[in-house]
């Protein structure tokens, strides 16, 4: 006896639809098992700047203290160039499983995208920001027998210089430069940017009088404005710094003034939710140890401890923000 065409059709359908069904629950089932393993081998940490930078410091720091939660070790791969746009792309591109980890800025993230830098990844699209480590404010400063003594004088300063004051920063789309740019729009004049490769060599050009001024993180200048060779006017943060109490903000006169850049921790898009929760989960941890916090605050960075959610809407707030300065003065990638 043979069976019908209809019933053998309805057979296999029934067998494929279970097939699938068994399919999936092992994928399901694997993939748990997976996260709760995780991590089972050791973790790499991308920090796309060269080493002894506050980027760097961060990264390690994290680093070292993330490995002491997981169990696993988490070793530092600096890839530094293109303002950090290529340990960046590195990053996107790794395997989605939680073993890579990169260490994420303003430049790479918001700011590209926004001078017209041509990516080969998505900023937004390509990674899933787990955390948010923490801030840092820019620094205005002069050489200390600059004529001016404040702020308000520097600015009447540029403002009559027939040439223009020249002020230096670590290049277009960094933090000093987006700072500097800020200044500028708020207070309604004008300088001639001058982009160096680091903040390294600027620093040199200032102390020995061929910069006019410089935009950097108070942590690079410090070492500078303690020997008498460097004098700060003004930093970028919301509010004064405990370091530099006698430093005023930009804010304090020109309301608007705030633009501090940042550091964060982010993997590739489609890492499992379950390991992107045991990170948060571990960098929180990390963050809130008084040691850690004492040394980021010694690197010149304000601990945030953003988780994906907050931290990503903090993103869109940058990106708003920094768009609408950089529009204004019709800024494109050099």
């Amino acid at each position: 006896m043979t069976s019908s065409p209809c019933l053998r059709v309805s057979f296999d359908r029934i067998w494929r639809s279970a097939a699938l069904a068994l399919m999936s629950s092992l994928a399901l089932s694997g993939g748990a098992v997976a996260a709760d393993s995780y991590p089972d081998k050791p973790l790499r940490m991308i920090v796309p700047f060269s080493p002894g930078g506050t980027g760097d410091i961060a990264g390690r720091l994290m680093a070292n203290k993330l490995a002491e939660g997981l169990g696993q070790s988490v070793y530092v791969e600096n890839r530094g160039g293109a303002g950090s746009i290529i340990g960046t792309d590195s990053g996107a591109k790794a395997a989605p499983d939680g073993y890579t980890l990169t260490i994420t800025n303003g430049a790479a993230i918001t700011t590209a995208p926004l001078i017209g830098q041509k990516l080969a990844y998505k900023p937004m699209d390509d990674f899933i920001h787990v955390f948010l480590i923490g801030s840092f404010p820019n620094m205005l400063v002069v050489r200390a027998d600059h004529p001016a003594k404040t702020l308000a004088q520097f600015i009447d300063f540029a403002r009559k210089e027939p040439k223009g004051v020249s002020w230096g920063s670590a290049g277009v789309g960094s933090a000093g430069f987006l700072a500097g740019e800020l200044l500028q729009r708020q207070a309604k004049f004008r300088m001639v940017h001058v982009p160096y490769k680091g903040t390294g060599p600027a620093v040199t050009d200032l102390v020995g009088g061929t910069l006019g001024a410089m935009l950097t993180s108070p942590a690079v200048a410090a070492a500078q404005i303690s020997s008498g060779k460097l004098r700060a006017l003004a930093v970028s943060s919301a509010t004064r710094l405990q370091e530099y109490p006698d430093v005023p903000t930009m804010n304090e006169q020109f309301p608007g003034a705030v633009g501090d850049a940042w550091f964060g921790i982010s993997v590739p898009a489609k890492t499992p939710q379950p390991v992107v929760e045991r990170l948060r989960s571990e960098l929180v941890k990390v963050i809130e140890r008084p040691d850690v916090r004492a040394q980021l605050q010694q690197a010149g960075l304000h601990p945030m401890g953003l988780g994906p959610r907050e931290f990503e809407k903090f993103l869109k707030q940058e990106t708003t923000k920094w768009a609408a300065v950089l529009k204004d003065v019709k800024i494109t990638a050099e």
